[in-house]
């Protein structure tokens, strides 16, 4: 069986090159380093809509959410930041800017903190200290001080790792917490399981990352590293995975092999080929934690079916969407306590509270309204099995730009509902990736969703300078159109560009062009609510006016440009053009063709009743009633023409207007 393994934790594959893998065999995985089974798996399997099949989906079946789906959606997230203390990580060269270790450390945990409380507040955070001379901890541990608790990040803990910044000799560190070498690592993993065990909030994934620039702890005693790698491994057998952010110490280099690779179960060739480098400086450092600080979850679980019984499962899971500010929450105004909407529907005769039993659905078709039960509308909703369906393969190149309709997700397999799921997607993948073709398939997400046609373009893996996953491998799931969708335009005739033109076009073009890339550009809009909103709970001054980089840099173009975009001004535009007063400029008002066919004056609209009773003409109230136009009018002078003749004003609009037809005898 040509395959390659799959990562049940990280979801990603160990090697690009197919292999052959007979029976069961062990991998290591390029982004959490911990070996793997292919016949293991322990992702709960569930469906973020809910569902009534193995596969989840049917959002609307009466089944809702199963239990599976309750444990992974309802769990937090947890993550426990542990902190070398001992001296080399507070040791600093003449010439370091970003300052010692330990700085980088609390910098780093400062920057999850406030990450987690814009990105997903409800995960758990905790920060230990280890190899302090002082001790904090419900174990009573040595050398093991428990800075901050697994709970909710908050705008104190924020500030309490900003006031350890502000030590700039860390004298007040050593006098608070002190240091010290004597400390056990099993101790310190031990007391990590501890916290998770005792925390009282429903925990559902669980991770440490430990940051360290020591890479052979208690290297003279044997007894303590033996002890330091059983409980690794007892921690991983318990479903909670430790992860080791290295940095390089000062004056020397970061050397894996000497104790942690055995903690993490790297082999040699894996630790060579894909573990990445030491951090040195605080953005790789961050761009390492922010990668492992969360739990990748899938947007839904369903088949791949390739033909007959041969079907494996895949996650699907959400590259890109676009970031929205957090919804407002709305409070009793004299309570301050949250108020949640409730939804009632009334029947409009009785005003007695109905019940989804007591409702139907209606569609008025040729003037007839037809009536669909509940179960009615569910059956016509259904057009088979939630999954995906391989249809065949189609050359890359005919995919084109005007085929993407919505913003592509991507797949992963997951051997934890049908093992051998990632040995088949892998060599699927790789003969697709060989061959340069994409596959076509129909996808049906849930039960009651419409079905809609798909390509899975391949894509490999990749690794940055630092040996650090920049891209992954797996399939992207790109939405096709129906032909329903596709829009027929008749274009306009244009002039065409004569050669002159071009040329300059192209000059321009190449003065122009740039490495554009979305992660550099920040959205102004975010940026300045959560300053405020960041402000507003750290207690300081309103922020400083947020730089739009989405602006252009209007002397830079000039300055790179040069005379190009005059000359290409005059060869385009007439000699007596002026662009800025054609910017001001008002386009000419369209005038409406006459009844004749001619280009004479606009014919006149007729003035609508609301309009000309609120210019003061009179209207026949009676010939909007019987017409049924009455609606058209306004409560002002609905309530006029009651005043006027004596009846009640109170009510709703629906009524006033039942009062004047009851008036005219309608």
């Amino acid at each position: 069986l040509v395959s390659a393994g799959l990562c049940e934790k990280s979801s990603s594959f160990p090697f690009c090159d197919l292999f052959v893998v007979l029976r069961t065999q062990t991998f290591s995985c390029s982004q959490c380093r911990m070996a793997s089974t292919l016949d293991t798996g322990s992702w709960l399997y569930g469906d973020i809509d809910g569902g009534g099949d193995d596969f989840g989906g049917g959002g609307d079946d009466e089944g809702g959410i199963d239990d599976a789906t309750e444990r992974r959606f309802d769990n937090k997230d947890s993550v426990i930041l542990l902190i070398d203390c001992t001296l080399p990580m507070f040791q600093r060269s003449d010439d370091d800017e970003e300052g010692c270790c330990f700085e980088l450390c609390i910098k780093c945990a400062k920057s999850v903190l406030m990450n987690k409380i814009i990105s997903s507040d409800r995960d758990l955070i905790g920060v230990v200290l280890f190899g302090t001379g002082k001790h904090k901890n419900s174990s009573d541990f040595k050398n093991i001080y428990v800075l901050q608790d697994l709970d909710q990040p908050d705008a104190e803990r924020i500030l309490q790792l900003e006031s350890m910044l502000e030590d700039d000799d860390y004298k007040g560190f050593k006098k608070d917490f002190g240091h010290s070498d004597a400390y056990s690592l099993s101790d310190v993993l031990w007391c990590c399981s501890i916290m998770f065990s005792n925390s009282p909030q429903k925990i559902g994934h669980k991770r440490v990352l430990l940051f360290t620039n020591t890479d052979n702890p208690h290297a003279t005693d044997r007894t303590k590293q033996r002890q330091a790698k059983k409980k690794a491994e007892d921690m991983f057998n318990l479903g909670i995975e430790v992860e080791v952010m290295h940095m390089n110490p000062r004056g020397g280099t970061f050397d894996f092999t000497l104790f942690y690779q055995d903690v993490l179960m790297v082999s040699d060739e894996e630790l060579l080929a894909q573990y990445p480098d030491p951090a040195e400086k605080f953005d790789e450092l961050l761009t390492r934690v922010r990668g492992k600080d969360h739990k990748r979850r899938a947007l839904m679980r369903i088949p791949l079916r390739l033909g007959g019984d041969v079907e494996l499962a895949v996650g699907m899971y959400t590259l890109v969407r676009s970031q929205a500010k957090a919804s407002h929450i709305w409070l009793n105004s004299r309570t301050n306590e949250e108020v949640r909407p409730h939804t009632k529907y009334l029947c409009e005769d009785t005003g007695t509270a109905l019940m989804p039993t007591d409702m139907k659905c209606m569609q008025e078709v040729g003037g007839e309204k037809v009536v669909f039960d509940g179960d009615e509308v569910k059956s016509m909703k259904v057009f088979g099995k939630p999954g995906l369906q391989l249809l065949g393969f189609k050359p890359k190149s005919r995919l084109k730009m005007h085929h993407f309709i919505k913003p592509a997700n991507f797949i992963y397999p997951d051997d934890g509902v049908i093992k051998g799921s990632g040995q088949l997607f892998t060599a699927l993948l790789q003969g697709m990736l060989r061959r340069e073709v994409v596959a076509i398939c129909r996808l049906q997400s849930r039960v009651s969703s419409p079905p809609v046609f798909v390509a899975l373009v391949p894509q490999a893996e990749q690794l940055d300078d630092r040996n650090v996953q920049s891209v992954p491998s797996g399939f992207h799931v790109i939405y096709l159109p129906f032909a329903d969708d596709l829009r027929k335009l008749k274009y306009e005739n244009t002039p065409k560009a004569s050669q002159d033109q071009v040329d300059k076009a192209k000059e321009v073009i190449k003065k122009l062009s740039f490495k554009f890339q979305s992660e550099n550009f920040e959205n102004p809009v975010l940026q300045k609510h959560f300053k405020v909103l960041e402000a507003l709970a750290l207690e300081r001054d309103a922020p400083a006016d947020i730089e739009d980089l989405t602006e252009p840099d209007l002397d830079h173009i000039d300055r790179r440009s040069g005379r190009i975009l005059e000359q290409f001004r005059e060869l385009v535009y007439p000699p007596d053009y002026d662009p800025e007063l054609a910017a001001k400029a008002k386009p000419a008002a369209k005038r409406k063709i006459g009844g004749d066919g001619g280009g004479g004056p606009a014919a006149k609209r007729a003035k609508p009743a609301a309009a000309a009773a609120d210019a003061g003409e009179d209207i026949n109230m009676k010939e909007y009633a019987e017409k049924g136009t009455i609606v058209k009018l306004t409560l002002p002078v609905l309530k006029d023409f009651l005043r006027q003749v004596g009846l009640p004003l109170t009510g709703k609009k629906v009524e006033l207007i039942d009062r004047i037809k009851d008036h005219f005898g309608l």
